[in-house]
């Protein structure tokens, strides 16, 4: 197989576990970003030779570029940079794993320039899900789903033969650490208890996002656009083992699952070799070594992430960008020390309760302003708690 890919965010969790599959199917890659891990981007520079590398932090980026003097890479900073990186002429599929709402221009960005994208930036389709949908559309480009619950959805969808037989989507969650926990239980947990997921290798704030289930109510408005799907066709049931990554159920009430080991690297590759497969470096699935699968409710009082998502997909407009916007402030809060587990729930809900009802989302501005009043409700909230 012959790709050349750019891949944002790759000194993280998804961007590492990106460039294993790279190595294993021997492909090409043109552009790297990241955002202040220098001394991995340089490692990542020397060993696949990309023509561009692109650092989002601007100190971060003159000190790579002196770093790295001695080879042909050239170094942006900056979204400029970002936007660059995705759009490289050289590129045929941008491997987008940024962390948060920096995300979204550059995935605009590939798709304007033509790009197939394969997207494990939630934020993307969370905040900008009508304007992405849209310039996919107008660009006749694809977009495959990274994230293990939207890759297995894409997976099993590959046969249905017509999506009017589809009657609904059925995402799965690990129910992160604190699973049959009450709110009573969850008001003192520390962000070192939240860090120790029971079954995935993530960074902190998707981990965190985990354990409050906000990750799921995300995937949830992700799904909605994805598969072109209402938010009241798309159910979450809890699934401790995380061997079934998602399903589908058909109209004749036949419900097709994708399984596998909890390992990124399967939906990574996928996305990246559609409609083609190839060996990988996950382990086979053994289900003798599991004995028995488990699956419950979603407990929607405990994890109000949860039922503050869904309610902000139904809403519709800005108010899932209002959502996503006050998770992440109220994310970083919680790990600094400065709110309760509990209190991102709360923040999350109340932010998006505030934001007006707006209908047409017509710009990116429209989005960042969004996320920024969110972001500043929640700071607000916090200083008079």
């Amino acid at each position: 197989m012959k790709r050349c890919l750019s891949i944002l965010g790759s000194t993280g969790s998804i961007g590492t576990q990106t460039l294993d599959v790279v190595r294993g199917l021997g492909l090409k890659v043109c552009a790297l970003a990241a955002n202040t891990n220098i001394a991995l981007l340089e490692s990542q520079i020397r060993e696949f030779k990309p023509e561009l590398a692109a650092v989002f932090d601007l100190d971060a980026a003159k000190k790579l570029k002196t770093a790295v003097a001695d080879t042909p890479v050239r170094v942006v900073a900056y979204m400029d940079g970002l936007c660059e990186a995705a759009a490289i002429g050289s590129a045929d599929l941008v491997l987008n794993s940024v962390v948060g709402m920096v995300g979204l221009t550059p995935t605009l960005a590939a798709i304007n320039a033509g790009k197939d994208v394969a997207l494990a930036n939630k934020e993307t389709l969370v905040a900008g899900g009508a304007l992405v949908m849209n310039a996919v559309k107008r660009n006749a480009v694809k977009i495959f789903p990274v994230d293990s619950e939207h890759s297995a959805v894409f997976q099993c969808l590959q046969g249905c033969p017509d999506k009017r037989m589809l009657k609904r989507i059925i995402l799965t969650a690990s129910g992160g650490p604190f699973f049959g926990k009450s709110r009573d239980e969850l008001a003192h947990v520390t962000p070192q208890q939240a860090l120790k997921h029971p079954n995935w290798n993530m960074g902190a704030k998707v981990t965190i996002d985990s354990a409050t289930m906000m990750n799921k109510g995300l995937e949830i408005i992700e799904a909605s656009w994805l598969f072109d799907m209402p938010a009241s066709k798309i159910s979450v049931v809890v699934h401790r083992e995380s061997v079934i990554h998602s399903m589908i159920e058909y109209e004749d009430n036949s419900v097709i699952a994708q399984l596998g080991l909890p390992d990124m690297r399967i939906p990574i590759q996928y996305a990246i070799t559609w409609p083609q497969r190839f060996p990988s470096p996950v382990g086979r699935l053994s289900l003798t070594d599991y004995g028995k699968l488990t699956f419950f409710e979603p407990d929607l009082h405990t994890f109000t992430c949860l039922s503050a998502c869904k309610k902000a997909i139904e809403r519709g407009g800005l108010a899932p960008a209002a959502a996503n916007g006050a998770n992440e402030v109220a994310v970083k809060l919680f790990l600094d020390g400065r709110i309760s587990f509990i209190e991102i729930g709360e923040l999350v809900r109340k932010a998006m309760e505030n934001q007006p009802d707006v209908q047409t989302v017509s710009s990116v501005d429209d989005i960042l302003n969004a996320d920024k009043n969110a972001r500043n409700y929640v700071l607000n909230a916090v200083g008079h708690l």
